[in-house]
Parts: structure tokens; C-alpha cells; sequence
């Protein structure tokens, strides 16, 4: 039978030889911890996934959300197997020890869920959307907001959305109409409309908490007037108690191609004068604050898209070992056995392959869960900028590279199985539809390559992508003293294209369209996440070589030269594609630009 769950051997490697996260625990923050706390708490994600998700997971795929004009209907195992994840403490295991938490560091909460993620979906994302809803109001919102609101949500009574998209503004949020006036009691009444709202309407919970943008009467156009309040379905009485229904409707769910445990919907506020809500922060300000929760997904969105990938390269994996056909071409006997098709050589690249994309996209995002950590414990002011600045930087980058990758590698599974693949008896098909989302929502892949050249790389005067470029040249000092020296060159290599690149293109800003020099930021994007993942491998590929070099059992030596074969591979197959990208990006080449919408 194929794989149920992740590589636990994999996982370990990431957080104890790649990432060392034992080391946390000289922090004070993490001082009752150890590797045994960190692998227990895994452990219980791993259990609850395969006990409560597992064996929902091909039912709730079939079986989408539906509305009957009242009610939405879910599947009724979906809130057991929520509350599981909630009452094992594994809703925010990240959180304070006080506030019902595990207060395990941000690296290792990403791991405590990895199992949940990689089997629930995007079912898991209820609890997750709630997580970083819960987090934005604690950082921006009062003492009394996070009391009425933060509290139920920690303790799992209550769940959260962020409702941004409407019909005529999606991306463009510049545009949104949905409007909020202010009542003499301080509050406010929301009037307007949001689409493709996940999880935005449910009984999985005792009420919704919705963060929503919309724009005071009176406030200045495009993106500066935005601001942020907190729209609850059920308002709450000042003993906590349930009180009547919001002006917030369910105007229709989306069906959709995949991800079906969670309701995407339309949301009507305001149909009956006006839902009430209450300003996060200061008005004017609210963009700046639903950031807080848009990274924090886009850095989930990223996780999960790598992790759905993982899942469908160890379920092919298991089926190229088991399922025999076929001989190989220097075999010219017609009576011999056949073999197992791991023995092709065409399924062993297709496997490479996924290997390459999943695992390097995991621990892209592990990285950035530790930046995250960093950010907030790292033991000097100097190290938690340092932090900040990279996370920053690298968010586009975190969530696309995985979010392009992942499907990529979820085709390639259902490719390896043939036409068992592509039918619904195994998972597989079902984790490509699932993954496919992920490069659309929380910024699309175009939005997030004009953030990364349009803002993020001369932001600070290009403090970020220095930071970036001197952590690279960092490892590529430390390889080059090693039997990895090759590839340090390598990406020393691709290091010097794309700075001049990224010499050229802002050299070129001063005297053309800016849609023009911008036009190939896709290619940008591409080019600048090759050379991080093929960074990310380098690191893996000195923690194999240093394991390698202890002389491990056959088992573990195995491990370790994957761990290289996969990193060559990538340096071979995948780092000389951004000579191309390149090249279109320096040469400002306008093949897309000049076309006209009317020779299409």
C-alpha cells in the first residue's frame, strides 16, 4: 500500500541537520523544550491526521460543500475531525503556554502540522485562516478586540476569514466599494460584497469572524482609504454569550475544481441596513494591517502547496516500487519477469524530479518559518532585523516558487502511475486539482514576480536583496572548501547573472515604460526563486555530505546520497534554465508587451 503520510526521516533531517532547531531551545521562549517535546508534538499531528483525516479524505473530496438557501451542509465528519486537531492543541502550536498554546518555535509548528496539511487539505484551513486571523487582531487590534474576539478563537469556539475580493475588485483592491460608515456608538455599518471567501459561512463553529476591507465614507481614493474591521456572523453580548444574526448573508458557494472541504463563498453585508463592525486600528490603515495576515497566508499557501507535492511524490514513489511492467531495453529475453517500473529510467527521472521540486520547496518554507521565529526571539535586535528583512524579501518567493512547483510535481506523479493516476481510486488526480489553487489565490504568480521586482528589490535601498544575495554567498563560501565545489561555482555562477540582471533592469527604468521593463517580471521571478532553490539544495546537499561523512548504516547512507542525487539533479536539470529567463529579462525583450489585444 503507498504511503499514508509524509518521510518522517525526511522531516527529521529537515529540522535537526538542515536547520538545527534544537538549538532553540537555548532561547528563553523555548527553554522547557527538546527534541523529545518537538518530536512528541509531531508525533500527535501525525495520529490525528491518519485517524480523523485519512479516512475522509476521498469523501470529502466527492462530496462538496452545498447550500440549500439557509444552511450550508458540509460533511458531517469534517467538525470531529476539526475538533481533534483543536483539543489535541494543535491549532496554533505556536502559541503562548498562557494562552493554550504549545509555545513551540514557528519551524517546528510548521512540522507539528506538516502531516495534518499534507492528508486534511485545504479542510485544514478553517483552523489555519483562523490561526492568522486571531493573529493579525492580537498585533493591531485593543485589548477589549482581542478579549471579545482572539480568545474564543484560541480556544476553537469561534473561527475567522479574511474577506477582501469583490465582484469588480480582485487583485485590484484599489477599486473596492464595499463601504462603512461610522454610528455615534463608535462602531460602524458595513454595506457591500465578497467573493470567493474561504470558509466563509459554516456550523463548524459557535460564530465567523470576518476581517473586512472596506472604505469609510469620505476617505481618500485607492488604496489609501482602506480600512479594516472586524464583521462577526453573530454579534456577541458583552458576557461573551452568542447574540442575534449580523447583517452578513450567504449569497452562494463556489463549486470548485478542487479543495472541496472548504466553502468558498459569496458574502452580501449589509442587505438589511447595514452589518456591524468594528475598526481595527485606525482608519485609512487597513491594507497595512490585512498585510500581517496576507503574508502570514501567503507563507501557508506556499507550505501547503509544497506539502500537497510531498505527499503525491512518496504516494507515486510507493507505487513505482510495487507496481511491476514491462522490461528494461538491454533485457532481450520475452520469458523474464517485469520489472517494477521504479527500474525505467524515465520514471526514475520523473521521481527525481518530484524529489527535487517538493523537497526543495519544503524547505524553502521551513526557512521562512524560521526567519519568522527569528524575527521575534532571535536573541539581538541587529539578528531580528536581519530576520525581518529576508522574510519580507523572500515572501513572494516563498509562496510562488512552491505554488508554481508543486502542481508541476503532482502532474508528474499522476504521470508515473499512467492511467491509475488519473482516476480517483488513488489520491493522486486529487491532489493536483487540490494544489492547482495555490498559484491563483493570495496574490497571483504575476502579482507576486511585481512585488519581488517592482518593490521588494529596491526596497530600503535594495537592502533585502543584498541580505538575500550575502546568505547565498554565505553557503557558497562554506561549499567551496568541500566535495560540493562544483556546484558552489555553479551558484556563484547563476549569483552573477542575476545581479546583472538586476543591474540591468533598474538601469533601464529611467528611460522606458515601466510596463515594458516590467512585462518579463514573471521571468524575473522564476530566475531569482531557480537560484534560491538551488541555494536551498546546496544546504541540504552539506548537511547530506556531513551525515555521509559520520558513516552511516546502508539505510542512512542511502538517505543521504538521495538527498545529493536530488541536489544534482536540480543543479543540472533545473539552475541552467535561468540563462533563459535571463536573457529575456535583460534584453527587455517586448514579445508580450507589443501584442495587441486585437490580434488575438
Amino acid at each position: 500500500m503507498a504511503a499514508q503520510a509524509l518521510s518522517e526521516r525526511d522531516l527529521a533531517f529537515m529540522l535537526y541537520e538542515l536547520f538545527d532547531v534544537e538549538a532553540l531551545t537555548t532561547r528563553p521562549r523555548y527553554a522547557d523544550h527538546s527534541r523529545e517535546t518537538f518530536d512528541a508534538a509531531i508525533e500527535t499531528g501525525k495520529n490525528v491526521a491518519l485517524k480523523y483525516f485519512l479516512p475522509i479524505r476521498q469523501k470529502v473530496d466527492i462530496n462538496e460543500p452545498t447550500f440549500d438557501g439557509e444552511r450550508v451542509h458540509l460533511l458531517p465528519e469534517i467538525k470531529p475531525a476539526l475538533d481533534a486537531v483543536i483539543e489535541a492543541g494543535l491549532a496554533a502550536p505556536a502559541t503562548d503556554f498562557d494562552d493554550g498554546g504549545m509555545q513551540l518555535p514557528l519551524v517546528v509548528a510548521n512540522a507539528v502540522q506538516s502531516h495534518l496539511a499534507a492528508v486534511a487539505s485545504t479542510t485544514l484551513a478553517y483552523i489555519s485562516l483562523t490561526t492568522a486571523n486571531a493573529n493579525l487582531i492580537e498585533a493591531h487590534g485593543s485589548a477589549e478586540q482581542i478579549e471579545k474576539w482572539v480568545k474564543p478563537m484560541r480556544a476553537g469556539r469561534f473561527m475567522g476569514t479574511m474577506a477582501m475580493t469583490e465582484p469588480g475588485a480582485g487583485s485590484g483592491l484599489a477599486d473596492l466599494t464595499t463601504t462603512a460608515t461610522c454610528e455615534p456608538d463608535g462602531s460602524y455599518r458595513i454595506t457591500g460584497n465578497k467573493i470567493f471567501i474561504s470558509g466563509g459561512d459554516h456550523e463548524l463553529s459557535d460564530n465567523i469572524v470576518h476581517l473586512v476591507l472596506a472604505r469609510v465614507k469620505g476617505a481618500p481614493k485607492g488604496v489609501k482609504g482602506i480600512s479594516l474591521f472586524i464583521v462577526p456572523k453573530f454579534l456577541v453580548n458583552d458576557d461573551g454569550s452568542i447574540g442575534e444574526r449580523n447583517d452578513v448573508a450567504l449569497a452562494g458557494l463556489f463549486h470548485k475544481m478542487g479543495g472541496r472541504g472548504h466553502t468558498s463563498t459569496a458574502l452580501s453585508f449589509g442587505e438589511n441596513g447595514g452589518a456591524v463592525g468594528y475598526l481595527v486600528g485606525e482608519e485609512n490603515r487597513g491594507l497595512l494591517y490585512m498585510f500581517h495576515m496576507m503574508n502570514e497566508a501567503r507563507i501557508m499557501v506556499g507550505t501547503n502547496a509544497a506539502l500537497t507535492a510531498l505527499t503525491g511524490y512518496q504516494y507515486a514513489l510507493d507505487y513505482a516500487r510495487e507496481r511491476p511492467q514491462g522490461r528494461l531495453l538491454a533485457n532481450k529475453d520475452a520469458d523474464s519477469a517485469p520489472v517494477n517500473i521504479i527500474e525505467h529510467p524515465d520514471v526514475r527521472r520523473m521521481l527525481l524530479t518530484q524529489k527535487a521540486y517538493a523537497e526543495g520547496a519544503y524547505a524553502l518554507c521551513l526557512y521562512g518559518s524560521q526567519l519568522a521565529d527569528d524575527e521575534k526571539t532571535a536573541e539581538t535586535a541587529e539578528a531580528r532585523e536581519r530576520a525581518h528583512t529576508l522574510l519580507d524579501f523572500l515572501t513572494p518567493i516563498i509562496k510562488s516558487w512552491p505554488s508554481e512547483y508543486g502542481p508541476q510535481a503532482n502532474s508528474l506523479a499522476i504521470q508515473v502511475m499512467g492511467g491509475h493516476g488519473y482516476i480517483n481510486e488513488h489520491p493522486v488526480e486529487m491532489f493536483y486539482r487540490d494544489n492547482r489553487l495555490n498559484p491563483i489565490h493570495e496574490g497571483t504568480t504575476g502579482i507576486q514576480s511585481l512585488d519581488l521586482l517592482g518593490r521588494k528589490v529596491p526596497m530600503n535601498q535594495f537592502a533585502g536583496y543584498r541580505a538575500v544575495l550575502e546568505e547565498i554567498q554565505g553557503t557558497i563560501e562554506l561549499a567551496g572548501n568541500t566535495e560540493l565545489s562544483l556546484f558552489a561555482v555553479d551558484l556563484q555562477a547563476a549569483l552573477v547573472e542575476l545581479q546583472e540582471t538586476t543591474t540591468t533592469v533598474f538601469g533601464a527604468i529611467a528611460d522606458k515604460n515601466p510596463d515594458l521593463v516590467f512585462s518579463n517580471s514573471v521571468s524575473y521571478l522564476e530566475l531569482f526563486g531557480h537560484i534560491v532553490i538551488a541555494w536551498i539544495w546546496l544546504r541540504q546537499g552539506l548537511a547530506a555530505d556531513a551525515g555521509l561523512q559520520r558513516n552511516p548504516h546502508p539505510e542512512e547512507e542511502a538517505f543521504y546520497r538521495g538527498k545529493l542525487q536530488a541536489m544534482q539533479y536540480f543543479f543540472h536539470a533545473e539552475l541552467p534554465k535561468i540563462y533563459h529567463w535571463s536573457k529575456l529579462v535583460r534584453e527587455i525583450d517586448s514579445t508580450s508587451f507589443d501584442m495587441k489585444s486585437e490580434w488575438f
